[in-house]
């Protein structure tokens, strides 16, 4: 009787040990797939998409500073520098 008492309580727990234990590993990997770092050449056509400013935005802002060095706000320099900063990125 004390046999079967013991393994009617064991072997759930055993069971329930074993699932938490799997789950926690599967998750580990889970984790570890999820903050594996991206492809360098990915990363890059990345940041290329999301930091060049397309043609029409390019022409606005080269505009709007020509509008500011002409209204006196910005002197050359100031403009020459904004306007390669520009056109560098």
């Amino acid at each position: 009787m004390e046999k079967l008492i013991f393994f009617g309580l064991a072997i759930p727990i055993l069971g329930f040990v074993f699932y938490l234990g799997g789950t926690a590993i599967m998750k580990g990997f889970k984790a570890k797939v999820d903050n594996r770092p991206v492809n360098p050449e990915e990363k890059e056509e990345n940041e290329t998409q999301v930091s060049s400013p397309t043609a029409n935005d390019l022409s606005d802002e080269i505009s709007k500073l020509n509008e500011l060095h002409k209204s006196g706000v910005l002197t050359q320099e100031e403009f020459e520098k904004a306007k390669s900063k520009l056109l560098n990125n």
